[in-house]
């Protein structure tokens, strides 16, 4: 396995924990669990694209986000239901919300942001290490 698809992977995880644990926290605000859903599904599309370009990433991590997000117009009997377990409640969400839309936006940018920086800084560090050795 690539070992950046790991490190992807992992951040992915943590994440999760950072979501459901936003939920689980009465002070922070409904919105940082949307905003860390959005960078979830980032990591996750770097997990099965690693290699792909930023934009690529970008537009499909918010395709998927605003997907799932206007799924949720949809009122069919079976989808209700399925929105009542667990996993529909944590995937599919409960209700459309324009600011979930915003939320998604900024989460995927400061995904994209932060991992810029961190490859950024990481490549000058390697680079740095490589000359002190020649």
């Amino acid at each position: 396995m690539n070992k950046s698809r790991i490190y992807y992977f992992l951040v992915f995880l943590c994440i999760i924990f950072g979501g459901i644990l936003s939920r689980k926290i009465s002070f922070i605000p409904l919105w940082i669990g949307d905003f860390l859903y959005a960078a979830m599904i980032y990591f996750l599309v770097r997990v099965f694209f690693p290699s792909k370009k930023f934009f690529f990433i970008i537009l499909l991590s918010l395709f998927i986000c605003y997907c799932i997000e206007f799924l949720q117009l949809y009122q069919s009997e079976w989808i209700v239901d399925l929105r009542k377990t667990l996993f529909g409640k944590y995937v599919l969400g409960q209700g459309f919300l324009w600011s979930d839309i915003l939320a998604y936006t900024f989460g995927i940018a400061i995904a994209f942001i932060t991992e810029k920086s961190f490859l950024k800084y990481y490549n000058h560090e390697s680079s740095f290490r490589i000359k002190q050795q020649k």
